[in-house]
């Protein structure tokens, strides 16, 4: 047998060597996994089930014995926790880790658990604020302008934007962390995870704040006054005219801040709605409020 035919032989033994790492199927088919990762939730370990089977192509990419695939998968079954479209990085770095391992290298099964408890933290702390916080609410805020000026792009906008933001954080994410590998944990310090999240949260909050006033509508058609003026023509003062020259949509922003105080002080969030649809329809009936 030559050298040559020797050395094809042991690289496809191998697999796990660096030139001979996750292929594009594998990739293909953790992207499919993660997305269903909630599907098994408990609330015993959380996602650690989905996690177990997002990995399953990286662990039979690795590993070649029953037994080494049945440990891998245990070290996936502990409890798991954090936003679903960012534990795509978090699947890339264990992924990079695993292969090491599976070549000899001196990871433990502690590294790869400390490493996934120590990330899912931190990412999670980005994910709220940025895909739950601003990417979701700023676009179901765009498309539904656009939905209530009867066009066709609102729900469209809606559910194009949040699903390429969703694959290309998901595809990309698993990519970019099974490339860096451990060294993207030394780049969580310095802040940036803080900087990002503020930036994101005061983005979220500039944009739903100055839609407020467009879609919170509150009219007083109470009349304070009424006079004839020249002519005979009758003139009338009612409190929204008096409220629209002090400042337009302020009752909006009071009813705002309003909310804002109550779910601080723990009110839930469906007695508030309630609260409000039994003050809307009272002060209708009453002529306090009008349509």
């Amino acid at each position: 047998m030559s050298t040559t035919t020797t050395t094809a032989a042991v690289t496809e033994a191998n697999p796990a060597s660096h030139e001979g790492g996750l292929t594009r199927r594998d990739y293909i088919s953790t992207y499919f996994r993660s997305s269903f990762m909630l599907g098994s939730f408990n609330f015993e370990r959380f996602q650690a089930i989905g996690v177990a089977v997002s990995l399953m192509p990286t662990i039979k990419r690795f590993y070649h014995t029953k037994h080494d695939q049945a440990e891998a998968l245990k070290r996936h079954l502990e409890f798991f926790n954090t936003t679903p479209w960012i534990a795509s990085p978090i699947y890339g770095v264990v992924a990079a880790m695993e292969e090491e391992r599976s070549k000899g290298g001196e990871i433990e099964d502690s590294d790869i658990t400390n490493v996934k408890i120590g990330l899912m933290g931190p990412l999670a702390g980005v994910g709220d604020p940025v895909f739950w916080g601003t990417v979701r609410p700023v676009l179901a805020a765009l498309g539904a302008s656009l939905a209530l000026a009867h066009s066709i792009l609102g729900p469209l906008l809606f559910f194009f934007g949040i699903n390429i933001i969703r694959i290309a954080t998901r595809w990309y994410g698993f990519k970019f962390g099974y490339q860096r590998g451990t060294s993207i944990v030394s780049n969580l310090g310095g802040g940036q995870l803080k900087r990002l999240t503020a930036i994101a949260s005061v983005l979220g909050l500039f944009v739903m704040g100055s839609l407020v006033s467009k879609w919170t509508t509150i009219k007083f058609p109470l009349i304070i006054a009424s006079y004839h003026a020249a002519g005979g023509k009758l003139v009338t003062t009612t409190l929204q005219s008096v409220l629209d020259q002090l400042l337009p949509g302020m009752a909006a922003l009071l009813l705002t801040f309003l909310c804002m105080w109550l779910l601080k002080k723990k009110i839930n969030a469906i007695w508030i709605i309630f609260g409000m649809f039994v003050i809307g329809i009272l002060g209708y009936w009453s002529g306090f409020l009008g349509l």
